[in-house]
């Protein structure tokens, strides 16, 4: 896929979470996401929420604040008024307004995307990634697992904080405390890990035993999950302590899991046992990023 797009940078995309164009003294970010077609049919109003949960997470996870979002509905009558209607409830939570889209109503299969501008005054990017960082995850304690798609969800239950909650990326990203960021979404926790060290083959090894998660969620379940709310980040390690804070003062969780090291292998441990899940110096994830070693 990657031969398609033909070369690139870190900047301008592809690879990152959004692609960052230079403005000013800082960047404008941009983003898109299609939403799962199975829960578009299967629960369009929440299909609709997550498209604007997506998006607003991607621009978190750069560093960034959303200022607006596009949508592109494809759908019968009733479904596409569910759509919108979730699509217009999320993006009142984290004030990110609608600012236009598409709307095509006809029978048939429903489809819905999505996509975002925001900016960045400082990048919170994947080609940051260095050995001897820190490696974290913060998430929201109140997620719960749906019992028919494989998400972790707290939006309703952090409804009037949300908008908060992303901004915390994004002022990490200004003070210097954070320097890297991807948010868990459909590659799951580990999968999403992977895609943050991926762009400048870095190696981790991390501590499953102390992710934090909620009470409810079960660790297997969790790490293959998209969430609503779940953020990795790279640290150096004096800023560390203070992105944990920064998280435990809006009533987030947020640990230190591990470091970063140049052996391109992601490691995890659990009990006391570590596994190798990827050496990305042999293999690719997206394959955005500079070609593996054969």
């Amino acid at each position: 896929m990657r031969d398609a797009l033909g070369p690139t940078d870190w900047v301008r995309g592809p690879g990152d979470d959004a692609a960052a164009l230079p403005q000013g003294d800082g960047h404008l970010l941009v983003a898109g996401e299609a939403v799962w077609p199975d829960l578009v049919a299967a629960d369009p109003r929440a299909a609709g929420a997550a498209a604007v949960v997506a998006n607003v997470n991607d621009i978190a996870a750069m560093g960034g604040r959303p200022l607006g979002l596009v949508d592109h509905v494809v759908a019968p009558a009733e479904t596409a008024r569910a759509l919108l209607e979730g699509l217009a409830w999320a993006a009142r939570l984290y004030d990110a307004p609608i600012l236009g889209g598409h709307l095509t109503v006809r029978e048939g299969e429903p489809h819905l995307s999505a996509a975002i501008v925001g900016r960045a005054e400082r990048l919170l990017a994947a080609a940051h990634a260095v050995p001897e960082q820190t490696v974290l995850f913060a998430c929201a304690p109140e997620g719960t697992l749906r019992s028919d798609f494989p998400f972790v969800v707290s939006l309703s239950a952090r409804a009037a904080l949300v908008a908060g909650d992303v901004e915390v990326l994004a002022d990490l990203a200004e003070s210097g405390a954070a320097v890297a960021a991807k948010d868990a979404s459909m590659a799951g926790a580990l999968g999403s890990l992977a895609m943050l060290l991926e762009p400048a083959r870095c190696g981790a090894s991390v501590d499953l035993d102390r992710m934090p998660l909620p009470a409810r969620v079960p660790l297997v379940e969790y790490v293959h999950a998209f969430h609503s709310f779940g953020f990795w980040l790279l640290a150096p390690p004096e800023g560390a302590p203070r992105c944990v804070r920064a998280f435990e003062e809006r009533g987030l969780a947020a640990a230190a899991l591990g470091e970063t090291d140049g052996t391109g292998r992601l490691r995890v441990r659990r009990a006391g046992h570590e596994v190798d899940l990827v050496d990305l110096g042999r293999a690719g994830i997206t394959n955005l990023g500079p070609r593996a070693r054969t």
